[in-house]
Order: structure tokens, then sequence, then C-alpha cells
């Protein structure tokens, strides 16, 4: 995370053994020693000189041009989301103004949106993937975020705590998936040394993280299925849409992901009868952050 090329290089890295030569128009051959494109061929291929794009990778060339960074982003057939972290990481070189650590915070509207989902599971995400509110039904399927049952970090729950399997049955899934966003956050905030702490901590304490986090993957999340399983309803399925929060008044972006059943589905009646369940005698406010 510090502004010497390293994150670069490693993107650069990790995206170009992907790449197959025969996707090139290139003949692997048997001597070939290295996963994807070696850095000649991709230098060719993006039409730059190799001695600049090895300094590229080793943290030794300073603001290439936009025109550099999508021949590079063409050759290696970067989606959007990529391309966007490509252009973060070789701008972190200009001047910055030191590590900073916001503290995240839930505004009052978006803890009267929470109010309102009184039958879907959603909950309110930082940029350093901490849990910041919940509704109920979130809390419960969550893996008890109200009672603090867990850690309200969900990338230190997936890595570190062996019962996260037991929550979601898409556990794998789901850490790939965090790892991406995570890296994600890292190159749009490089100076937070919350989410340094983050990344280390993890890396020092998981071969699975370090795995992952090796792979260089950046992902946006918008929507799909996710998987649950509570003690009460057992295992059930529901889709899920994101919506991002901008930053704002010195605050990072947030997302409130929102969890759907199929209507008349079984995780539908799943959810009325877990809402039934755990429903306070005349209190259905939402359980947030203390």
């Amino acid at each position: 995370m510090n502004d010497d090329g390293r994150e670069l290089g490693a993107f650069l890295r990790a995206r170009r053994a992907r790449v197959s030569p025969e996707s090139m128009g290139l003949t692997a051959g048997p001597r070939r020693r290295v996963a994807g494109l070696r850095r000649e061929e991709l230098a060719q291929l993006a039409a730059i000189s190799v001695d600049y794009y090895v300094r590229l990778e080793q943290g030794r060339a300073t603001q290439p041009s936009d025109e550099v960074l999508d021949a590079l982003a063409d050759v290696l057939d970067l989606d959007a989301t990529e391309r966007d972290h490509l252009r973060r990481l070789a701008r972190t070189r200009r001047a910055r103004s030191g590590p900073v650590s916001r503290r995240e915070r839930v505004s009052p509207e978006l803890r009267r949106v929470l109010d309102g989902m009184t039958g879907m599971p959603a909950v309110i995400m930082g940029g350093r993937l901490d849990l910041l509110a919940w509704n109920r039904l979130g809390s419960e399927l969550f893996g008890g975020l109200e009672d603090g049952a867990r850690d309200r970090n969900q990338a230190r729950y997936l890595f570190l705590d062996p019962r996260s399997g037991e929550t979601f049955p898409d556990r794998e899934q789901r850490a790939r998936e965090t790892v991406a966003v995570l890296r994600l956050a890292v190159g749009r905030d490089p100076d937070d040394p919350a989410l340094a702490e983050l990344v280390a901590e993890l890396s020092a304490h998981s071969r699975e993280f370090r795995a992952m986090w090796a792979a260089g993957d950046v992902m946006v999340c918008e929507n799909g299925l996710k998987g649950f399983r509570h003690p009460a309803v057992g295992e059930l399925w529901l889709r899920y849409e994101t919506l991002h929060v901008p930053a704002s008044d010195g605050q990072p972006g947030r997302q409130l992901d929102v969890h759907l059943p199929e209507q008349g589905g079984d995780a539908e009646t799943a959810l009325r009868l877990l809402g039934a369940w755990t429903a306070p005698a005349g209190d259905e406010r939402r359980a947030e952050r203390g």
C-alpha cells in the first residue's frame, strides 16, 4: 500500500499471468516457464518498450500516460473495474496528504431506509468491510450481529472465524469476492492505515487469504445469489442487490446490501418464520452498531 509502485507491479504480473499465449496468437512451446504472457510479449503487444514495461512492474516508472495504460488494459483484457483500478494504482505516486483513517458512520437517512426493510435482510458495509448497521433479519442471517456473537468486520469473520462456514454455505465464494473488494478499496484509498492493518492481519493469520490476495483480483459487488444457514430455519438462498452510497462529507463510500427471496418460494416462507421467531414484543426497531 506504499507509493513505491509495488501494488501496480503486482497487479500487472497477476493480470499478465492469466492471459494465455494462444489467445494472442502466440505459441506456448515446451520451454515456456511462466504462466501467461512473458514481459517482452506483453510489451510488444502493447507497443511499448520492454525496458519501460519492466520498470513499470518493478515500480521504477512513474506516471505512465493514459495511452500506455489503455494499451496494457486492452492486451490484458481488463474489465471496467480493473481498468479503473489500474489507473488508480498508476497515479499513487502523486502528492498525497499522508495517512488518514476516517471513522465510518451511518447517516440518519440510511438508518431510516433500514427501518423500512422489515421483511428483507439488509446490512450496511463500510469501505473497510465493517458491518456498520443492519436490520433484525440481517443480524440473524449474518451470524449474530446484534448480540456481538461474531466479528463485525466481514473479512476477519470469513478468514479468521471457522464458524463462518456454518453461517454461509457459499463461504469460499464469499471469501474470494471479499478479497477482490478489499483489494479495490486499497487501490482507492492507499493512505488508510486501518486498511493496511487489516490486510497485514489477514495475511499474517490466513494462508487462504494470502493465496487469494496474490491473485490480484478486483471487483465491485452489484447483484447475485447468496447462501445463508440459520439454526432456526436451515439453509436458504437469496438474491441480493447492492446499492452504492457515494463518498460525502469526509465519509468514504458505503454500500447497502439488500437480500430478497423468490416470491412464493421456500426462502420467503423461511424469512417470514424467522421474522416472527425473532421479533421482540412491541419492538420492530432495527439493530445497529453500538
